[in-house]
């Protein structure tokens, strides 16, 4: 292995016993590029070509007050596959928040669980308070790297292959980005949405595979709302006004108080282009992080996400003293996701709902070749009980209602494990799933690819990293073609 540091970044973090900065999420500090990594275990196949990118949340200065681990600031991790070889490096995603708190040299803005006027400066987002760190979701879009914000910041803008930060989106409008926007390969167009607390309350957006915004318009909620995420269709997008949301009376006192509201689940069916009639439908009250993929079937249309059975969980009562609210809310075992399966009749206006499967998953991944069209896999991560942190896998086959299962060794975490398609790959399941996993055991970190078509056999190829890193959200894969070209040829 070949390794270069970067410069050293300012830090102020001082050690603490809070438990999402220790462990499987101590923060990583430095800048590396490193090459000729070395293989474990396996062999690196020489079958697919693009970059595996990861967000993660990696705090940087003292907080100043109680910090969530949604606070972190943004670090993306890639790796490089080439003709059976493989590189690494990571970069903050310098965005203007980080610059001015490394001119600062401390923390500039409160966090998640702050009350109101614990920054030092006025904050970003739907939410009014926050730092803007660019930390929770990456995906490929026109050649660039699109980092966003859960809560409406900017999109910055990173080159895929050397992660140097170009910029904010400068189609980005005022109400911000929420995470998880949508690229169709075959169009090469991104769709986004936002959320606000002022009227409409949420908008839809395209922009199109020249990097141009082409479309945006309002889809006017009862209220501000916390949605998540997004799902699209080849003629449609699904949006959604979920019962878990703010409290309009709190938000009166600036206090951002989250509860469940009586009421049932709606999701608008949005056209993807032009100004048409937006749907209405409902269903039972959840709340739904991530969807998988959404497709259209006769005169429905199929959405696929993770249904909480317990949305408002409450207290972790296993936590350390001090972390047991915020913990609760982290613990997929506590808000009890499962997949789940909606169907809209655009004839009737009905609802049907099916549960997919009765285990604890979340942070569900497909073939992204087949994003908005019919699809027959899903790849859901397993997580430990009482914490964010990932332990396994499992391979659905949806076609067949039947599963693949993979458990990683107690200590062993992985992150979102998107799939990487083999090169002239013909079928859905052929290819990769690509992870990165932090060792608790050894203080390690590695990455894993798992052959789709023997899941259950375990990894193909174990490659060692430079350093350890720190636990987070999502990831993305991308084929240099696709880098390339902007959409799929």
């Amino acid at each position: 292995m070949q390794l270069t540091r970067q410069k050293p970044i300012v830090t102020t973090l001082k050690p603490s016993n809070h438990p999402y900065l220790n462990g499987a999420w101590t923060p990583l500090h430095e800048e590396v590029d490193a090459l000729d990594l070395e293989v474990i275990e396996g062999e690196i196949p020489s079958d697919i070509d693009g970059v595996y990118l990861r967000n993660t949340e990696n705090q940087i200065h003292q907080p100043l007050g109680r910090y969530h681990p949604f606070d972190g600031d943004g670090m993306l991790h890639q790796i490089s596959f080439a003709n059976g070889r493989a590189s690494y490096r990571n970069r903050w995603v310098r965005t203007r928040c980080f610059q001015a708190e490394q001119e600062a040299e401390g923390s500039l803005w409160g966090g998640l669980m702050d009350r109101w006027g614990t920054s030092r400066r006025p904050g970003f987002g739907a939410h009014g308070g926050l730092k803007d760190s660019a930390s929770t979701d990456v995906i490929v879009h026109a050649g660039r790297a699109v980092s966003t914000f859960y809560q409406c910041g900017e999109a910055y803008l990173v080159d895929p292959e050397t992660l140097e930060t170009i910029g904010a989106a400068h189609w980005g409008p005022l109400d911000g980005v929420s995470a998880h926007p949508k690229v169709d390969e075959r169009t090469g167009e991104l769709m986004f949405f936002n959320y606000s607390t002022h009227a409409p309350f949420m908008h839809y957006g395209v922009v199109d595979a020249d990097n141009k915004l082409t479309h945006y318009r309002p889809v006017p909620l009862p209220g501000p709302r916390l949605p998540h995420d997004m799902a699209l269709t080849e003629n449609y997008v699904i949006l959604n006004d979920l019962p878990l949301h703010w409290d309009e009376e709190a938000l009166k006192l600036n206090a951002h108080v989250v509860r469940m509201h009586p009421r049932p689940s709606r999701f608008a069916i949005v056209p993807r282009r032009g100004n048409g009639e937006i749907r209405w439908f409902e269903a039972a009250p959840t709340f739904v992080l991530h969807w998988t993929n959404a497709y259209e079937d006769g005169d429905e249309i199929v959405l696929d996400g993770y249904f909480q059975s317990n949305p408002e969980p409450g207290k972790f009562k296993d936590a350390p003293q001090g972390y047991e609210h915020m913990m609760g809310h982290l613990d997929e075992h506590t808000f009890q996701s499962r997949l789940h399966r909606w169907r809209f009749n655009l004839k009737d206006g009905t609802t049907k709902e099916e549960r997919l499967d009765e285990r604890i998953l979340e942070f569900g991944t497909i073939n992204q070749r087949f994003a908005g069209q019919p699809y027959r896999y899903v790849y859901s991560t397993k997580s430990k009980p009482g914490w964010f942190l990932f332990n396994g896998f499992v391979k659905h086959d949806l076609k067949t209602a039947t599963s693949e299962e993979l458990d990683l060794p107690e200590g062993r975490y992985a992150s979102e494990a998107p799939f990487a398609p083999r090169i002239g790959a013909t079928e859905e399941d052929d290819g990769y799933i690509v992870s990165f996993i932090t060792d608790e055991n050894t203080g390690t970190s590695e990455c894993i690819l798992i052959d789709c078509k023997r899941f259950a056999d375990g990894p193909v190829a174990r490659i060692a990293l430079p350093h350890k890193l720190c636990s987070g959200t999502h990831a993305c894969w991308a084929d240099r073609d696709f880098i390339r070209n902007g959409k799929r040829a």
